[in-house]
């Protein structure tokens, strides 16, 4: 027997399981995925862990070299870097996290419009999508910390306030795509109001996608908050950030390697591995991967 039509909407909104089989065969996926779970939990746990106060300053061991003392070995006040490392983590999770989150909030709600409505709402938010995007983003969001002020707050607020027009986008394509489907028919058929479709039918079906994409976007504003950090407009000293270690170990890169490597290497490590954990969700999300 054919399914009823909203037994197709649920089975469009729960994926098969045998799917995160195909994401668990991709190797590098997981690997990003237990990357990113070492980052979290060294986060959570950076006041148990540090073996020093990222903030204190000792003049007396400035510049030593990693050592039993000083894994990572200290900065040019005396300070442990595998300490601030591990609270710079904080920052660039949280920076991550937040700004992804304002992004989503505003991209869902103005593709979600876009793609439900269509016609003329479609055709000016999307101009004015196409606008946003003409503006380099990087440099808009200089500008407007520079402003406003270098803080983390500022910081987290413009990178959100910058990156939701790919979302919109994506979340407006998925809505033309679902919006057509025979349950959403037979919702509006039997009375259902343009919000519990939106919300109840057709953004649960986008969700997964969604969150792939969430997912790449959490990379690119560490990046982006590392940049910023390393150019002076980020993190401000002496709360630790990646970025502003980076900036810090510059003026001592031939005779401190430590300073700029191991920074350099957990930005790395931490937005390789949201890529691969979102390039693995989206190979296991594919719709051509459903039987």
């Amino acid at each position: 027997m054919r399914p009823s039509l909203f037994q197709e909407a649920k089975a469009l909104r729960y994926y098969n399981p045998m799917l995160w089989g195909i994401f668990f065969k991709n190797r590098l996926a997981v690997s990003g995925a237990l990357c990113i779970l070492g980052v979290f939990l060294v986060a959570i746990f950076a006041p148990f862990l540090a073996p020093y106060d990222p903030l204190a300053i000792s003049v007396s061991s400035k510049l030593s070299p990693p050592s039993r003392e000083h894994l990572l070995g200290t900065d040019h006040l005396g300070r442990d870097v595998f300490s601030r490392m591990l609270y710079g983590s904080r920052v660039s999770l949280l920076v991550g996290f937040i700004a992804v989150s304002i992004s989503l909030v505003i991209g869902i709600t103005v593709g979600s419009i876009a793609g439900y409505y269509g016609h003329t709402v479609d055709a000016v938010l999307m101009r004015f999508v196409d606008i946003m995007m003409c503006f380099p983003t990087f440099f808009l969001i200089l500008t407007v910390v520079a402003l406003l002020g270098p803080n983390i707050f500022n910081v987290m607020v413009v990178i959100g306030l910058t990156s939701w027009m790919g979302t919109a986008r994506f979340v407006r394509a998925e809505f033309l795509s679902v919006r057509e489907r025979d349950f959403i028919m037979a919702a509006r058929a039997l009375g259902a109001g343009d919000l519990r479709i939106i919300f109840r039918h057709i953004l649960p079906n986008a969700i997964a996608p969604i969150f792939v994409v969430a997912t790449l976007n959490v990379a690119t504003a560490i990046l982006v908050e590392a940049g910023l950090s390393f150019l002076g407009f980020g993190v401000q000293p002496p709360m630790p950030s990646w970025g502003n270690m980076l900036t810090a170990g510059r003026m001592y890169i031939f005779d401190a390697w430590w300073l700029t490597v191991f920074p350099g290497l957990a930005i790395l490590v931490t937005v390789l591995s949201f890529n691969l954990f979102g390039e693995g969700l989206r190979d296991a999300l594919d719709p051509r991967l459903r039987s």
